[in-house]
C-alpha cells in the first residue's frame, strides 16, 4: 500500500483521505507508515451518514482489529482491539442492542443529565474501553472510547444505535474467519 505522510495525518487510498495518526496504534503508538502491519481482511459499513471500516490486521505482535469511522464531514476516528477484546466487544454489542430494543421512543423530558442510558467498561492489558449507549438531540448512539493507561490520547467512535446489529454481524464474520486468539 502506498502511504505518505503530510502534517499530522497519514494518507491512504483505502480511506480516500486523511487517517488519524495519534498514539492509539496497536503497535504502541508507532507511526503506521513505518510499521509492518499487514491487512488481512476488511469490511465496510454505511450506517446513516457514516462509513465504518472494520479491518483485521497483523503485525509482529499478532492479529488485531482496527475500526475506523469516517463521518459525513470527512472527520476520521479509530480504535484498535485485540481479537479477544473484539470478541468481548461483540458480546457487549449484543447486550447493548437488546437494551436499545427494549427502550421506547426517545423522550426529551426523561433523558439522563449526561445522556447515558447504559455503560460498560472493558479492560485489556494497558487499555481501557468505555462503552456508553447515549442519547442526544440527534438520536441514540453507542460511544466506544479507548484509552491507554500510560497517558495516551483517548480515541473514540460513535455507532448509531440503529446500526449496532449490522456492526456486530460484520465483526462476527471477521472473528469467525480469523478467530479470537491474540497470538
Amino acid at each position: 500500500m502506498n502511504w505518505y505522510k503530510t502534517g499530522s495525518f497519514n494518507y491512504s487510498p483505502k480511506y480516500s483521505g486523511q487517517e488519524i495518526d495519534g498514539n492509539s496504534n496497536y503497535e504502541n503508538g508507532k507511526d503506521q507508515a513505518n510499521s509492518q502491519d499487514q491487512e488481512l481482511a476488511t469490511k465496510m459499513l454505511q450506517i446513516q451518514s457514516k462509513r465504518f471500516y472494520i479491518d483485521v490486521k497483523q503485525n509482529r505482535r499478532g492479529k488485531y482489529i482496527k475500526v475506523a469511522e469516517i463521518g459525513a464531514d470527512g472527520r476520521r476516528s479509530q480504535i484498535y482491539l485485540a481479537l479477544s477484546t473484539a470478541a468481548e466487544f461483540r458480546d457487549h454489542l449484543s447486550a447493548f442492542s437488546d437494551y436499545y430494543s427494549s427502550l421506547g421512543p426517545p423522550n426529551p423530558e426523561n433523558v439522563p443529565e449526561d445522556g447515558k442510558l447504559k455503560s460498560e467498561i472493558m479492560i485489556k492489558e494497558n487499555r481501557r474501553y468505555y462503552l456508553d449507549l447515549k442519547e442526544n438531540a440527534r438520536g441514540r448512539f453507542l460511544r466506544c472510547s479507548q484509552t491507554i493507561t500510560r497517558g495516551g490520547p483517548r480515541s473514540q467512535i460513535a455507532i448509531p444505535a440503529q446500526g449496532m446489529i449490522e456492526f456486530r454481524d460484520s465483526l462476527t464474520d471477521l472473528l469467525d474467519e480469523f478467530g479470537t486468539s491474540d497470538g
